[in-house]
């Protein structure tokens, strides 16, 4: 017997609505957890109609017309394009774990080829824009799912995306009750203070190059950086408990530990001889400032200090990158490339949360100024298929103080002594609310020659001559 794989009921249930709906073919994602022992599946969601006209945020084709070829008829790069906007969408903890196809009866022999092609193009766009390494812990297993939309007959594979040549593996596939409702959750804020040298073009292209390459180097310094628990120093073979089983038995009132997290970075160690200066040419300096908000969880069967570690510390990194991401997309998509980003204070996008219909975990959106609770709504709505009306949306709250200006000396005082690869320790964050809006969201501080003393803010990047 290959991999088993714990199923959240309300997964078996969407499935089976599906062909009750009198869908021909549909594919779409399965969304858990991977962990050595067993994986869990929790949310699954189908991937929506594509755009005709191309436009639109994330929209994706999984639908073929009954009696066709599939190897014609699946849109794989479509699809990969909804897991990839998808995987932004899920907290630490989460990801995409595979991918189901829905046929009829008469196309189910071309099922498997079409489900590893899928599969494979999913986990090599997914893996692009991660910027973190895969651990010993990892699994590279990712499941497939058929399912008849005549017999309702399920079809449970795996294969191993580490593998480009992997054939094929049986899979068990178990519903139960309640699979999720007492994972632990990791909550955690970070406060973000970085520098990053740009090229004299400031082109868009110039831009994104070198604040990826930037975030690449810290984000190898959140992996290197000590995190507590509760403010204590665990040991990575430490017990957290939350349970003994992959699901919550009945009877039994379903209890949600919360950890909070804070993670410590080592400021770089100064050589023990003053050496020679170092230049660095460049066209100016973009700045990421502000505190994040991060979430993440952990399965239920016995989890271990490490894997709260490495799960927390994921959220962080993939949220600061996708923000990142989306508004130099955003940038690209309003002015058309035509001109640089020098000069120019942008906002990020704010995180907004919202609880999955199975509980337990949550996915998130991120929502830029121009746009309302309504929006992030709608592209639950879309992306993963449930609805959350605006009003049950969680919206972190975030506060600002007034920046000071400052003289230039002043600030090239405060640029020398801020150290941009260190974390100060902080309050523990509280516990995350059941329901909680706040529209109050802020912009930072215009910067031209000079530069301005960072607010506390979510999400501020700065760009500067």
């Amino acid at each position: 017997m290959g991999r088993g794989y714990i199923v959240e009921e309300f997964v078996q249930k969407y499935l089976f609505n599906l062909t009750a709906a009198g869908a021909t073919s549909v594919t779409g994602l399965l969304i858990g957890q991977s962990a050595p022992q067993r994986d869990y599946v929790v949310l699954a969601a189908r991937t929506p109609p594509r755009d005709q006209t191309g436009e639109g945020r994330g929209q994706a084709s999984g639908a073929t017309a009954a009696g066709t070829s599939l190897d014609h008829e699946t849109d794989v790069e479509w699809v990969s394009e909804h897991a990839r906007q998808v995987s932004r969408m899920l907290p630490g903890g989460l990801s995409v774990v595979g991918v189901f196809l829905l046929t009829p009866p008469e196309v189910a022999k071309e099922a498997q080829n079409t489900l590893r092609q899928l599969v494979f193009a999913v986990d090599k766009l997914i893996s692009r824009c991660r910027l973190w390494s895969l651990s010993e812990d990892d699994v590279t297993d990712r499941v497939t799912l058929h399912i008849c939309s005549t017999t309702r007959k399920m079809v449970c594979r795996t294969f191993d995306v580490g593998d480009p040549k992997s054939s094929a593996k049986p899979a068990d596939w178990k519903p139960q009750a309640g699979v999720c409702v007492s994972w632990p959750v990791v909550t955690c804020c970070v406060d973000l203070d970085l520098l990053f040298p740009l090229a004299h073009t400031h082109s868009p292209e110039d831009v994104e190059r070198c604040m990826k390459a930037g975030l690449q180097t810290w984000a190898q310094e959140i992996e290197q950086g000590v995190c507590l628990l509760n403010g204590r120093v665990m040991s990575d073979d430490s017990e957290l408990g939350g349970g003994g089983g992959g699901g919550q038995k009945k009877n039994m009132k379903a209890v949600q530990q919360i950890f909070r997290a804070q993670i410590l970075v080592k400021t770089a160690t100064p050589p023990p001889e003053p050496g020679p200066a170092q230049v660095e040419v460049c066209g100016g300096v973009a700045r990421l400032g502000g505190v994040v908000s991060c979430r993440a969880f952990l399965h239920s069967n016995r989890p271990r200090a490490r894997q709260a570690a490495q799960v927390i510390k994921r959220d962080v990194i993939a949220t600061v990158t996708t923000r990142v991401e989306m508004l130099l997309e955003d940038h690209l998509m309003s002015e058309g490339g035509d001109r640089g980003l020098a000069g120019d204070q942008q906002q990020l996008p704010v995180r907004v949360f919202a609880a999955a219909p199975c509980g337990g975990v949550c996915a998130c959106d991120y929502m830029f100024a121009d746009e309302g609770l309504a929006d992030v709504s709608e592209r639950i709505r879309e992306m993963l298929d449930w609805d959350t009306p605006p009003g049950d949306l969680e919206v972190t709250q975030e506060v600002r103080s007034e920046p000071c200006s400052m003289s230039p000396e002043e600030a090239d005082l405060h640029n020398v002594m801020t150290p941009t690869t260190s974390m100060t320790p902080q309050a523990p964050p509280p516990d995350p609310p059941q329901k909680e809006i706040s529209l109050q969201y802020y912009a930072g501080v215009a910067m031209a020659t000079a530069v301005a003393l960072l607010a506390t803010v979510t999400s501020l990047l700065y760009l500067s001559d």
